[in-house]
């Protein structure tokens, strides 16, 4: 196991906080919701950038737990972000870690996200009795059709994001 420095450290928790905060906001004002996983798995990339993998794993579980107490433990709105936003950036960096197919990793990845996206539809609105009947009756289609081509471009996105992470994280702390 390789000695991990101060910088990746300190990178992981600047990702951990911003992560945090991103989500926070998030679940606090519901209007920034998709914000705060957006932000809050940019976040995460930070210690991706120096290939702290521990680190960001360790940035992931406790931006979640804090997110967690700041919002009053509202599980519903930080669900989607412990089930797939929070570990893609981790899933893209080891798909390109150990040379993963791209198709083969799309289609998972594609797989993963429409689980998770049912997952919360269950488990958010699979209580309510007056939820909208024609999305109950077809949320498989919808989710498999429109988080399908959703997901195909979100991840084609991070990737380009996760290289200017890349850049802007060595510009400030040096070259590997």
């Amino acid at each position: 196991m390789k000695k991990i420095s101060a910088h990746e450290i300190a990178l992981s928790a600047v990702a951990c906080a911003l992560a945090t905060i991103a989500m926070t906001a998030g679940t606090l004002w519901s209007a920034l919701l998709f914000t705060g996983y957006l932000l809050g798995s940019f976040a995460l990339m930070l210690p991706l950038a120096k290939n702290c993998w521990w680190g960001d794993v360790l940035a992931y579980a406790g931006a979640c737990i804090l997110t967690l107490f700041f919002n009053g433990f509202r599980i519903w709105d930080t669900l989607p972000f412990i089930v797939f936003f929070g570990l893609h950036p981790l899933v893209n960096a080891l798909q390109l870690k150990f040379r993963i197919n791209r198709w083969v990793a799309v289609a998972v990845k594609a797989i993963w996200f429409d689980a998770s996206m049912y997952l919360v539809w269950r488990f958010v609105f699979g209580g309510m009795t007056n939820s909208f009947a024609f999305v109950d009756e077809y949320i498989l289609p919808i989710i498999l059709i429109g988080g399908t081509l959703f997901f195909l471009v979100y991840d084609r996105l991070f990737f380009r994001c996760q290289g200017a992470v890349n850049v802007l994280v060595n510009r400030f702390l040096g070259k590997k």
